[in-house]
Parts: C-alpha cells; sequence; structure tokens
C-alpha cells in the first residue's frame, strides 16, 4: 500500500489544531494509517497533574482499538503501518519513549514513523524493544496469585484483625438495647 505522507502530516496538523494543551502550551496531532487503507488521528489532552496527560499517540492507538475491522479485512483487527506526529506548527516530532512502546505494539517493529529526515521504522526509534514475547518467556510461573479482593480494603483489613467494621456494628440508640 502506497503511504501519501503529505495526505497523514496533513490529518496530523489539523488534529493537533484540536489538541487541549493548557499547561505546555505544545499542541500535537498523530495521524496512522492503517492496514485496511483508514486514516486514523490523536491529540494530545494534559491535566494540570501532568502524570495524567495523554499523548497524541495515545489517542491515535485509542482510535485504533475504537475502530471496528472494516468488511474488508474481516475480522482480523487493523494494524498500523505509518504515522506522522506534528506540533501544532506542522513541524515533526518523534513520539517519546512510552509512545513508542504502545505504537509498537498498534504497528510492530516495522511500522513507519515520519521524521524531518524521512520515515524511520518502529525498530530504528525503539531498538531492543520490550514486548509480548518478553512477558511470556519471562512470567513468573511460581508467583502466587493475587489475593481476593473480596469487597473495600477496610473490610479485608478488619476480617484479619477480627474486628467489625464500623459501618457493620450495631448502632446502639437506647442505652436500655446495651446488654
Amino acid at each position: 500500500m502506497a503511504i501519501n505522507w503529505p495526505e497523514l502530516r496533513a490529518a496530523a496538523i489539523d488534529v493537533a489544531s484540536r489538541a487541549y494543551a493548557p499547561y505546555s502550551r505544545l499542541r500535537v496531532g498523530a495521524a496512522g494509517l492503517t492496514t485496511d487503507g483508514r486514516i486514523l488521528t490523536g491529540c494530545n489532552v494534559e491535566n494540570a497533574s501532568y502524570g495524567l496527560t495523554l499523548c497524541a499517540e495515545c489517542g491515535l492507538v485509542s482510535a485504533l482499538h475504537a475502530t471496528p475491522p472494516s468488511a474488508s479485512n474481516g475480522a482480523a483487527p487493523p494494524l498500523l503501518i505509518a504515522v506522522a506526529v506534528v506540533a501544532g506548527d506542522g513541524d515533526p516530532l518523534l513520539p517519546c519513549g512510552r509512545c513508542r512502546q504502545l505504537l509498537l505494539e498498534a504497528g510492530g517493529p516495522g511500522l513507519l514513523v515520519d521524521t524531518a529526515s524521512g520515515p524511520v521504522t518502529l525498530a530504528d526509534l525503539l531498538p531492543a524493544s520490550f514486548g509480548t514475547a518478553d512477558l511470556a518467556a519471562r512470567r513468573d510461573q511460581a508467583a502466587p496469585p493475587p489475593p481476593p479482593q473480596s469487597g473495600h480494603g477496610s473490610q479485608l483489613l478488619h476480617q484479619i484483625s477480627g474486628e467489625r467494621p464500623r459501618h457493620a456494628r450495631r448502632r446502639i440508640t437506647d442505652p436500655r438495647q446495651a446488654g
């Protein structure tokens, strides 16, 4: 499939104009071409806590997963084959490390990423990446299962201590009932 890089960049520039970036004032847009020929987009959405900020690439990957497979692609979910990420001024930006990891699962190491000097593969931007094969190979099979989540944390604490939770204690409003 031919990649129309000017069209991808234009879609990224367009969505960057809708980014919510009141703190950094760096609007970012991402556009991706899927294996079934669609162009999907995402923009950054900042949060005052900074740590909860969503990068444009996160929005793009969310759009990829939210989009049902096309009829021509059967039941297989689409993958990304090319991505353009731009600042609000239209100049290319490279995805951060977190976003490179997200893009790896959305398109694989052969995913093409637009840069100021031309497209490069994600494998070039994220060498020795961590993926699902690493999880499968390194998962600790002997690890104990997580504890049961039987309710509110304070209830679990009271179950361990043998004390009844406050909300489960009998409320006495008449002193004659205290016996």
